[in-house]
């Protein structure tokens, strides 16, 4: 049995990953699990959407070249990503699950192993562990001290390449906390090392135009510092555009053509009518400052704060405001397995911590996750539901 199996539901089926307990929650009323987002539009985003007929017609016209250029350009304006911007080098997928496939398809070539690091969403480890990469995890707590970080990442690294997620889903962790450093310290021991470095940035949209964090060009440093890199971007975590999705993935000049082979064996393009319609999505982020995105969240933030508080669950604070909530279990009699249990059988469908620990599966029984972009008033009609259900079983 896979040691991330858990059973839910009447039916008692066995779920085997996270992304097989997002597909159940699709059909429940209240769905916090996946982090995709399900919010409704902003008015400016109402405009987006009455256009789609012209933005049809004009991709259809159009060169799938032009939009794909305009696109990767917007982003990573957005991002103030300028050497990515220049290096023109990035490759578009559909999914970040893709770009993650290439990227695994490539240290499956190499015969690289790697470290990873735990928790993080389990379809990375899923993804590379279908493809034979061998994978050795490193505690998220390692990066947590940046006076410590080359130390730590030296005693506890012994694969060919480290893999992080910044910010870190679930736990809304960034090394961008200690400006440039964090980041500097990381790349100085994969240079020093001969590691390759990648980095997984699907969250990174959620440190951009906040008060404390600031996004400063990432790609300037990889780049300089001459590291082995692939850094995976995605829009999936930021835009409700049901789903309709690019990723990116940016290899080092010194991989680059063979991780293009690999990607050119995937896919052979994006949709330049998504691509056209993602374009004036990332603009309009751009003229309100991620306004949109961020009042979403924060509306949601607040309520489960005050849903929580005077519970057994515990909100952990995030270093940056990611679209996902991480909550600890103060409970030594529950887990977060039977916590879910009893929220979905009131149609509250949360994910347990068991998968984001996906070395050690019982570590996260003491936590579970909750997905932030939802319509605030279904969201808020959830924790009603939750709060009931949370102080019956106080009770």
């Amino acid at each position: 049995m896979n040691p991330h199996s858990t059973l839910v539901g009447s039916d008692n089926r066995q779920f085997t990953d996270l992304t097989q307990h997002e597909i159940q929650a699709l059909r429940t009323r209240f769905n916090l699990a996946d982090a995709h987002t399900h919010q409704r539009q902003s008015a400016t985003q109402q405009d987006i959407v009455s256009r789609l007929p012209e933005l049809w017609y004009e991709a259809e016209n159009g060169l799938q070249a032009t939009y794909e250029q305009r696109f990767i350009e917007s982003f990573f304006r957005l991002h103030g990503q300028r050497t990515a911007l220049a290096r023109r080098k990035t490759m578009l997928s559909y999914a970040a699950s893709i770009s993650t496939m290439v990227a695994g398809m490539y240290l499956k070539q190499q015969r690289m192993s790697v470290t990873l690091v735990e928790p993080c969403f389990d379809n990375l480890y899923d993804v590379l562990d279908n493809m034979g990469v061998p994978l050795y995890p490193i505690d998220e707590a390692a990066l947590h001290d940046p006076d410590r970080i080359y130390a730590e990442l030296k005693r506890r690294v012994r694969t060919d390449a480290l893999f992080l997620v910044d910010p870190n889903n679930p736990t809304g962790f960034t090394l961008l906390q200690y400006g440039r450093r964090g980041f500097e310290e990381v790349v100085r021991f994969c240079k020093d090392h001969n590691k390759l470095l990648i980095f997984d940035f699907c969250f990174a949209s959620f440190t951009l135009f906040g008060s404390e964090l600031e996004r400063f060009d990432v790609y300037e440093l990889l780049e300089s510092s001459g590291v082995s890199y692939l850094a995976i971007e995605d829009t999936g975590k930021t835009w409700p555009v049901q789903d309709a999705k690019a990723a990116m993935i940016t290899p080092s000049d010194d991989i680059h053509e063979d991780v293009y082979n690999l990607h050119t064996s995937v896919l052979l393009n994006v949709s330049p009518f998504v691509l056209n319609m993602l374009t004036q999505y990332v603009e309009d982020s751009r003229a309100d400052q991620l306004g949109s995105v961020r009042e979403v969240l924060g509306v949601n933030r607040d309520a489960i704060g005050k849903a929580l508080d005077g519970t057994v669950l515990e909100l952990q604070n995030p270093v940056a405001d990611v679209s996902v909530a991480w909550a600890r279990i103060n409970h030594p009699e529950l887990t977060a397995t039977e916590l879910q249990r009893v929220l979905g059988a009131a149609e509250v469908y949360v994910l347990p911590g068991r998968y984001f620990f996906w070395s050690q599966p019982d570590k996260g029984e003491s936590y579970v996750r909750f997905a932030l972009a939802r319509e605030p008033r279904t969201f808020a009609d959830a924790m009603v539901r939750m709060r009931e259900v949370l102080d019956r079983h106080a009770g």
